[in-house]
C-alpha cells in the first residue's frame, strides 16, 4: 500500500440566493461572503449604465446591447434576463472555471435566471439554490418601506411582484425564513456544509477509497 498521505479534490458549486425585494437576500450574501473564503460572487454581465464607483470587471461587466445579444447567440452566457428594460446574464466561462477549480460561486439572481440553470444540462448537477422568505407580510412591508423610502405606489408595486415572487418556492432545493439574519446565515452554511461532502462533487474518490482497501 502507498504509505503518502492520499488526497482527492472537490468541484465547486453553484449558490443561488433568490428572494422578493426586501427579505434580505442581499444582508446574507455579503454575510457569507464575509465568513467563507472559498465562496465568491457571481460577475453578471449588464447594458445598464455603470454608476458612480462601480468597477468594470468586478461590479459587473458592462457591455452594450449588440455585445450582450452576440453573448446570447454565441452561447456564452448561462442565463439571462430583461430587467425594467437592462439585460442582465451570467458569463459561462469565469463560472464554470472556477467550477473545475473547486470554487464555490454565489448567484443573485431571480426565480427566472435561476429557472434557466436548472434546466442547463451543463449546470443542472452543480446548482444548489436556495429561496428566502420574510416572515411576514407585515415585516416584508416595513423592510421596503425602511430601505428604499419609496412613494405608497412603488412600495405597493413591489409588494405586488414579491406576491409574485415567491410563488416560485416550490422551483427551489431550500426555503429559508430570514426572521433574524445570523440564524439565516447560519442555515446557509449548513446547506453548503452539506452540499459540498456530496459523493457526486468529490473528484478521485474512488481512488481514494480503493488505496484505503489496498492491504497493507
Amino acid at each position: 500500500m502507498n504509505n503518502n498521505n492520499s488526497s482527492f479534490s472537490r468541484r465547486g458549486l453553484m449558490l443561488v440566493l433568490s428572494s422578493p425585494s426586501g427579505a434580505g437576500k442581499t444582508t446574507i450574501s455579503r454575510a457569507l461572503l464575509e465568513r467563507d473564503d472559498n465562496l465568491t460572487m457571481s460577475v453578471s454581465a449588464t447594458t445598464r449604465p455603470m454608476r458612480p464607483g462601480e468597477v468594470d470587471g468586478e461590479d459587473y461587466f458592462f457591455v452594450d446591447k449588440i455585445k450582450f445579444n452576440k453573448m446570447i447567440t454565441d452561447g456564452e452566457l448561462l442565463e439571462h434576463a430583461n430587467v425594467f428594460g437592462n439585460f442582465y446574464g451570467t458569463p459561462r466561462k469565469p463560472v464554470e472555471d472556477a467550477l473545475a477549480d473547486g470554487k464555490d460561486i454565489l448567484f443573485d439572481i431571480d426565480w427566472q435566471g435561476t429557472q434557466q440553470l436548472a434546466a442547463n444540462d451543463s449546470t443542472r448537477d452543480d446548482l444548489v439554490s436556495v429561496f428566502i422568505l420574510p416572515p411576514n407580510t407585515a415585516e416584508l412591508e416595513n423592510r421596503l418601506r425602511i430601505r428604499a423610502q419609496d412613494p405608497e405606489d412603488v412600495v405597493q408595486k413591489r409588494m405586488s411582484k414579491a406576491v409574485d415572487e415567491m410563488s416560485h418556492y416550490r422551483e427551489y432545493g431550500y426555503v429559508i425564513v430570514n426572521d433574524e439574519v445570523d440564524a439565516s446565515v447560519r442555515q446557509v452554511k449548513t446547506i453548503l456544509t452539506a452540499e459540498r461532502t456530496r459523493i457526486g462533487r468529490q473528484m478521485g474518490l474512488h481512488e481514494f477509497v480503493q488505496e484505503l482497501r489496498e492491504p497493507d
